[in-house]
């Protein structure tokens, strides 16, 4: 028998005790709050509903009861009363089940849609999202916690949990295809590739059914529940299984030595704008948790999804922080990359801030020290702060590095001193306030855009599938097809693309600053020219394993690249250096054809650098030639010998050596091949082999 208690006013959500359950809610403008209780998640009707008494379940703004004798996996709901005020920014709502912005599990029933819960006054309890209370002890953690590897020493694998796993060739068994367990079977993968992280793509709780046009969400930006891990990822079905299975893959990702980054949205939910369903934090205080115009009937759309959280309200700022702190304390989360972060810098009227109090409060948060934090440093509406980011602790993802090594690559014209500012960890952005190099995400492609292998096969966007007359994704790619619009069996083109995937592969790999690559690069994975495949959850989207057989040349390049990232003592000393160091520091030397003359002109197409390590001598010669003709370059001089690490115009295996058999340069000079990069290196303990 469940007996109710007064209960206390924190903390928020749905507390397991070792007697009950607290729960706790904010409503600063309800007049009456109902807690719902349902026997299973297609449950129509509650089996309880208990009413809260405003003169004992309520202090202050904070509506709150105890349940004794309810256990763990309970499932819930609110029902919230109120003004139904849209003029005044207030949209209470009694029909609607709501749910808890602290839910740690949710669940939607099978005849969920979300159009029910956007008119006013209808019922939705028949098919309301629900949420699960959670026990969070006792899971076996075996010893492991975060990581905390310096992000100097990190290399990212952007990849979408359901999409590495979800094609029949994983190998993976059908009922864990797409799932937390299905990622936990291809770590041997992610070992051996070499990464050191991987960023998963939204995991927070989101609704499918949102997106335009009755498509689904596949990508996952249209959150609905920030302390909730998505539940369809899950292979384990039970109310709570979750909860469990997620931190199963984290733990054994840990094992691996591999750090887990979410990607993490907190500028926008799944409740749209004004014409949107209400689900959550419309119907509990819709003034507070979301931005509104003058006429406070409509949202602010700085995220470009309809509305925009009010990140910097001190209700919601705690929410996004007290979601920060669960991934971490009771998830082992290692880091967070922010999406359109830029939407936190502004107030509740959109102005943007000098000192943002939630980029403060993350920042220099103490359950957060040692955490990584990483902005998509811009919003849809045209804020982009790149390398004005405030905070002492925020990195950025480098949107200037993908677009200026596409150009150069291209053999787009005035972009040598761009390139070369992008391999100096982008010391034009950064240099001003000092800042170290890993501050610079740098990446050449990511989930939204083209992949590597449609980057060098495709002109254009070929977004047919969908469904919008390829009006949707970006048209600025900087991409190139030489020669054919998509596949191809031409020899010569498709050499010629296969060097450009590895030139930027080498660029960003030794560019100081912190590399990220998207999955399947590695292997070739095409979207077949779709650069806006956000609602494709099928083999559009999907890893295709059958690639990993189909190109293994181009995987050991990148694997032994990784390996040179890693483990190479000249890019070691430079990545733990500030900018000022790097820039004053007399251990690297630009070159052209001719060496220590380097041609910065605007026709230029090739540039060359050395980088020396004063404690180690190692050395290294790079050579980037974007023109389309091979060039002969003179070799700079040392006390030693020079051996090639890098060709990216040779045949495998000989595009990447290591340092136990990479050949010897017996020359004043080295041709490097049209639209190539070569990298030589001098070594101590190569040295040792001639004599």
């Amino acid at each position: 028998m469940l007996i109710i208690k007064q209960g206390k006013s924190f903390p928020l959500g749905a507390t397991k005790l070792s007697d009950g359950v607290n729960f706790c809610l904010y409503s600063k403008g309800a007049t009456a709050v109902q807690l719902l209780l349902f026997d299973d998640i297609e449950a129509k009707q509650p089996y309880q509903v208990i009413d809260l008494d405003p003169q004992v379940n309520r202090t202050d703004f904070y509506w709150h009861l105890k349940v004794e004798n309810l256990e763990a996996g309970a499932l819930y709901g609110y029902r919230v009363d109120g003004p139904w005020m849209p003029e005044r920014g207030l949209r209470f709502d009694k029909s609607k089940v709501l749910l808890d912005p602290y839910a740690k599990v949710v669940h939607f029933p099978s005849n969920y849609r979300r159009t029910y819960a956007a008119r006013h006054g209808r019922d939705n309890v028949d098919q309301c999202i629900k949420a699960a209370v959670v026990d969070h002890s006792g899971f076996d953690w075996q010893g492991t916690k975060p990581i905390n590897r310096k992000l100097s020493d990190t290399i990212i694998y952007e990849m979408h949990v359901a999409g590495f796993t979800s094609h029949e060739s994983s190998g993976v068994s059908a009922d864990k295809r797409g799932t937390y367990a299905g990622v936990i079977e291809k770590i041997p993968y992610l070992k051996e590739l070499g990464v050191t992280a991987v960023e998963l793509m939204p995991v927070q709780q989101f609704d499918v059914q949102d997106a335009p046009n009755a498509k689904l969400n596949y990508w996952g930006y249209s959150p609905i529940g920030f302390c909730a891990p998505h539940a369809a990822y899950s292979s384990d079905k039970s109310v709570t299984g979750v909860f469990d299975e997620f931190r199963l893959m984290v733990r054994e990702l840990h094992k691996a030595g591999i750090e887990v980054i979410l990607d993490v949205v907190f500028n926008h939910t799944a409740e749209g704008g004004h014409d949107g369903p209400v689900l959550s934090m419309k119907g509990l205080q819709n003034d507070t948790y979301y931005m509104l115009e003058n006429e406070q009937r409509w949202y602010s759309n700085y995220s470009g999804c309809g509305n925009t959280c009010n990140t910097n309200h001190s209700v919601m700022r705690r929410l996004i922080r007290d979601s920060l702190k669960f991934w971490v304390s009771e998830m082992h989360i290692d880091g967070f990359r922010f999406d359109l972060a830029s939407v936190f810098s502004r107030d509740s009227q959109g102005h943007v801030m000098k000192e943002p109090p939630l980029l403060w409060s993350i920042d220099s948060d103490p359950h957060l020290a040692g955490t990584k934090i990483i902005a998509e440093a811009w919003d849809a509406a045209g804020l982009y702060q790149v390398g004005e980011f405030v905070g002492d602790r925020w990195n950025e993802w480098n949107g200037k590095f993908r677009d200026d090594v596409r150009a150069f690559f291209r053999g787009d014209e005035g972009f040598v001193g761009r390139f070369a500012d992008r391999l100096l960890g982008s010391p034009d952005i950064y240099y001003k306030d000092n800042h170290a190099p890993q501050r610079s995400i740098n990446f050449v492609t990511a989930h939204d855009g083209f992949t590597l292998n449609d980057l060098v096969s495709y002109s254009e966007k070929h977004n047919q599938h969908n469904g919008e007359n390829n009006r949707d994704g970006d048209n600025h790619n900087i991409s190139a097809n030489y020669g054919v619009e998509g596949p191809t069996l031409d020899p010569r083109i498709t050499k010629l693309r296969e060097q450009q995937m590895k030139n930027m592969l080498v660029t960003m790999m030794v560019s100081l600053g912190t590399p990220m690559i998207t999955m399947g690069d590695e292997v070739k994975r095409t979207q077949g020219g779709n650069n806006n495949a956000y609602c494709q959850n099928n083999e559009i989207s999907w890893f295709d394993w059958g690639l990993v057989n189909k190109n293994q040349e181009l995987l050991r390049f990148v694997q032994e690249l990784i390996k040179f990232r890693r483990y190479d003592d000249v890019l070691e000393e430079k990545i733990h250096s500030t900018l000022s160091e790097v820039i004053h520091d007399s251990n690297f030397e630009w070159h052209g054809v001719r060496r220590g003359n380097p041609d910065w002109s605007d026709s230029s197409r090739t540039i060359a650098m050395t980088m020396r390590d004063p404690l180690s001598s190692d050395q290294m010669y790079m050579v980037f030639n974007a023109f389309w003709e091979d060039l002969e370059f003179e070799i700079p001089h040392i006390d030693g010998h020079w051996f090639e690490l890098i060709n990216t115009a040779a045949a495998s295996p000989n595009d990447i050596h290591n340092f136990s058999n990479a050949p010897l340069v017996d020359s004043e000079t080295i041709e490097v091949a049209a639209r190539s990069v070569v990298v030589l290196v001098a070594n101590p303990m190569i040295e040792k082999r001639l004599r």
